[in-house]
């Protein structure tokens, strides 16, 4: 690796992490590594030996002893290994089996008093340490827990996107929220990111889809659980997938590149790029426009004495947004959020028209 590079550029595109959800058996292990290294020799295995269920009963992993099978994958197959640390206990144990990368699983993530914890003996390991988004959808908190890994000295760090817990039922999981993904790299461009698809999935159906999608937004991996039997599978058996059908997923993605460098297609771009900036601008006149209706609403409001929120409104005005958008083939989460960030804004407007600051002190 040249000086200056980023420790992750020399690492094939894209980078494949592949591997059960949980290590069960010295068999299971061995096998799956052996059938994935056929087909992808520079692929890094994963395998969970400590699981942090929600209620005890469920399998917890097999613990320490898996250490010694991840171990004899790497002497047989050659493939890096790695596994989950969210103790201090944990990352002792990882450390004397020289295992070449950790991860920290959403639930620790998800504690800033436990990223800070782990985070000076994480350092004292000298390799990569991969943190996992939280449960909950919380960009700010994903980034917080890998800027306290910065700042205790980590100096391999990647992102792992794993999607986002939700109360609503829909086809996925997790829910991706890759708008995440996008301010995480936005904010952290240093920092790789690997796609945890078969948790974003659930299902192993999915899985493709998600991986392409994935590697669309120019994220640097995938992370598939892999299982030689996966429907005998002890922990989440319908999101792992075999080795063969993981040969057949990879082989089924299209790669693109960041960038081209073809001319005639880097002037059309700009072309349209710049048609888009023209459509940006001329949206945020008729957004500044819409305020400024706003703000006499909430004046005439005050003068009635007429709340800011009118809830039949707000309802006439999403129903007819979604209708219209249907037609064009936007999205109704598209619609709802924009026309919700929009409403959020014009009531914010009208507040600070009602209630200014000096009226609040005046009735303090």
């Amino acid at each position: 690796m040249e000086k200056g590079e980023l420790w992750w550029k020399q690492i094939p595109r894209p980078w494949l992490i592949a591997g059960p959800c949980s290590a069960e058996t010295r068999e299971q292990t061995l096998e799956t590594a052996r059938l994935i290294a056929q087909d992808f020799p520079h692929a890094w295995f994963r395998a969970g030996l400590w699981k942090p269920r929600t209620r005890p009963g469920s399998f917890e992993g097999v613990g320490k002893k898996g250490l010694a099978w991840l171990q004899q994958v790497k002497q047989e197959t050659g493939l890096p290994v790695m596994t989950e640390a969210g103790t201090l206990a944990h990352i002792e144990s990882i450390a004397a089996a020289g295992m070449d990368a950790v991860w920290l699983g959403a639930r620790t993530v998800a504690n800033p008093f436990a990223v800070e914890q782990l985070a000076h003996a994480l350092s004292m390991l000298k390799i990569p340490v991969f943190v996992k988004n939280p449960i909950h959808f919380d960009a700010e908190l994903w980034i917080g827990a890998i800027e306290r890994l910065k700042k205790a000295g980590v100096q391999q760090i990647g992102a792992i996107h794993r999607g986002f817990d939700s109360a609503a039922s829909g086809v996925y999981r997790n829910v991706p929220h890759w708008d995440a993904v996008i301010h995480l790299k936005s904010v952290l461009p240093d920092i790789p990111v690997i796609c945890d698809v078969s948790h974003i999935s659930g299902n192993r159906l999915l899985i493709p889809q998600v991986a392409q999608q994935a590697l669309d937004l120019d994220l640097n991996g995938l992370m598939i659980e892999t299982h030689f039997r996966p429907q005998e599978a002890l922990s989440d058996a319908e999101q792992q997938v075999s080795p063969a059908s993981l040969k057949k997923i990879i082989l089924s993605l299209t790669i693109r590149s960041s960038a081209s460098e073809d001319i005639f297609f880097k002037n059309r771009l700009d072309e349209l790029r710049n048609e888009i900036d023209s459509l940006d601008a001329r949206l945020l006149e008729l957004l500044i426009q819409r305020m400024s209706v706003s703000r006499k609403i909430g004046k005439y409001k005050d003068e009635n004495n007429v709340t800011i929120l009118q809830i039949r409104r707000w309802k006439k005005i999403l129903r007819t947004q979604h209708e219209k958008g249907d037609l064009s083939g936007l999205s109704q989460e598209f619609i709802r959020k924009l026309f919700g960030a929009i409403h959020d804004e014009s009531i914010r407007v009208q507040n600070e028209v009602m209630n200014p600051a000096k009226k609040l002190k005046s009735r303090k």
